[in-house]
């Protein structure tokens, strides 16, 4: 078994690669002999597959897999661990925002403190802009109101875990994956620091607002059955304002000799309508995922899977 394996899910990184692997060796060189990479190429539309497999052609601890479509991050991070065999994994980024000096300072903690299963990283200082920031705190504060299981604020997944650990995340080989939850939900003892986020080595980043929004909305779904019992709870709160509205109504147009108030009743009636579909939208959400699991479809599929110790 290696001592630590570098999980690297990678999505058109033609850019970064190169200078990923260069960077790790350099700076693990004497000081952590016994480690492997397991770059995950998520069906990259570049000449990332290219440069992965010149790579492993020079190296003798490479593992490449290549998945037949883009089954995106998760899926990635999931293969990635599959194909580890560490005592410690770390799961990172291509891009060397998160730096390998910050996966040897993860090492020693893990090294000096066996109660310590994990050690996961947060951003020290934030670099994004005010309005992402904005919406990534208020997901953090929605969802640990929402579900039992509680995110650390700002936890990225770059983390370096111990194999009990991965092989209990591994158990859960849910189709709609939520990695954030699922190194939550393990419960193993995880120690958080900080680290600071560096500009990315080469090419743009692939999270836009819109991905970013979805991303939550699968973490706020997978880990919270509490808006399907908020739209119960609301609706029969409607159905009551419904009934009052009508007393009220009634007892005033009674008083006044006239009935009125037709405005209203179709603003109530739209308004009633739109919560209706919303939560419509929500059962939709929890009915769709539970559709895409009992089909038990793969969470991803690999093309093939390129490994050092095939040379042997």
């Amino acid at each position: 078994m290696k001592k630590l394996s570098f999980v690297v899910p990678c999505f058109n990184e033609e850019e970064s690669v190169i200078n990923f692997y260069t960077e790790v060796t350099k700076v693990f060189d004497g000081k952590v002999e016994d480690y492997e990479f397991v770059f995950v190429n998520d069906g990259s539309r570049d000449k990332t597959p290219e440069i992965l497999k010149a790579i492993f052609e020079r190296a003798d601890n490479v593992k490449v897999v290549n998945f037949s479509r883009n089954f995106g991050k998760e899926a990635a991070i999931y293969a990635g661990l599959q194909n580890s065999e560490g005592e410690y994994t770390c799961v990172i980024d291509a891009d060397l925002q998160q730096r390998p000096e910050v996966v040897l300072e993860m090492k020693d903690i893990l090294d000096n403190n066996a109660d310590i299963d994990c050690v996961a990283a947060y951003q020290g200082e934030r670099k994004e802009s005010k309005t992402l920031i904005f919406f990534k705190d208020k997901f953090y504060e929605i969802i640990n109101k929402l579900s039992d299981v509680e995110l650390y604020p700002g936890a990225s997944d770059f983390r370096l875990m111990r194999r009990p650990m991965i092989d209990a995340v591994l158990s859960m080989s849910e189709y709609s994956r939520f990695s954030k939850g699922l190194f939550s939900f393990v419960g193993y003892n995880t120690k958080y620091i900080p680290y600071e986020v560096q500009e990315r080595a080469a090419g743009t980043s692939k999270w836009s607002f819109m991905k970013l929004f979805r991303y939550a909305i699968e973490g706020i779904v997978g880990y919270s059955t509490l808006p399907l019992k908020v739209a119960s709870y609301a609706g029969v709160g409607l159905m009551g304002a419904s009934v009052l509205y009508l007393i009220i109504a009634l007892i005033v147009g009674a008083a006044v000799g006239e009935i009125t108030g037709t405005i209203a009743i179709i603003t109530l009636i739209l308004f009633i309508g739109g919560l209706n579909s919303l939560f419509l939208g929500i059962i939709g959400e929890y009915l769709a995922r539970a559709y895409m699991q009992v089909k038990h479809r793969p969470i991803y599929i690999a093309k093939d899977v390129l490994s050092y110790e095939d040379k042997k």
